[in-house]
């Protein structure tokens, strides 16, 4: 489902990500730990094309969204063939962006009637169903403002699924949540995995990564240091950087 390889990005003289290589399978859920400043989030954004990377080549679903030359510099297709690509993606940010104007069902039909120009009575039973799966059909007539940080982040997820991605991207999506409602997003998330999404999620919360993650990334200064399956990894990483850092956040 995605295929990166080798992905160099930098800002300047800063080097961000270092030959950078992620492969994700159907149905398989990744999760991306490290320290702040890592490049988890950087790697997640260049996924879908919200940054441009320098070096390297990125696949989804098959389909080439860009590769190096022979000097290696990476060169994009089209616009249009990255947008379409790139429409096989959803990704769910820390903070909602949700727009405050609008109820919460009109957050969810709005991407599909402008970019897919879906007609409202088309998308309306979708968003309905999708609003019950994370357990909020009976918000549909709320304002952003009239919802705790746990329930905008479950809009913010079916709002995501609207668009019928094939793989949802979640970049640290509890990380802006107080503790005890970073459980309701939690659970939201188990059950997208449960129902076989293929997810790539930077995350902090181990036990997520622990429990829900068929494969478990370690970033360490832009680099790709450990990769591993779940129980394998928190039960006996190899890299010592890996363990240290395991050892801090276990506590």
């Amino acid at each position: 489902m995605i295929d990166a390889q080798h992905i160099r990005k930098s800002y300047g003289s800063l080097e961000v990500l270092k030959d950078v290589s992620l492969q994700v399978a159907k149905s398989e859920v990744v999760a991306i730990i490290g320290s702040s400043g890592s490049g988890k989030s950087t790697l997640l954004r260049c996924l879908n094309h919200l940054e441009v990377i320098n070096g390297g080549s990125i696949a989804i679903e098959g389909l080439t969204m860009v590769a190096s030359d022979a000097q290696g510099n990476a060169q994009y297709k089209s616009d249009q063939e990255v947008k379409t690509i790139c429409a096989q993606m959803g990704m769910v940010f820390q903070q909602f962006n949700l727009f405050p104007h609008m109820t919460v069902i009109q957050n969810i039909i709005e991407a599909p009637m402008t970019v897919k120009k879906m007609r409202k009575e088309d998308i309306l039973p979708l968003a309905h169903e999708l609003l019950a799966k994370v357990g909020l059909a009976e918000k549909h007539d709320f304002y952003p403002s009239q919802l705790s940080g746990g329930q905008k982040q479950r809009v913010a997820i079916a709002r995501a699924l609207a668009m019928q991605p094939d793989i949802m991207l979640f970049d640290e999506p509890t990380s802006a949540l107080d503790p005890e409602l970073t459980g309701e997003v939690l659970k939201t998330m188990q059950q997208l995995a449960e129902d076989n999404m293929t997810m790539v999620v930077v995350t902090h919360e181990m036990g997520f990564a622990r429990e829900v993650a068929d494969t478990v990334c370690f970033m360490d200064g832009g680099v790709m240091l450990e990769v591993g399956e779940a129980k394998a990894f928190f039960d006996k990483p190899k890299h010592p950087r890996t363990q240290a850092f395991l050892s801090n956040m276990l506590k």
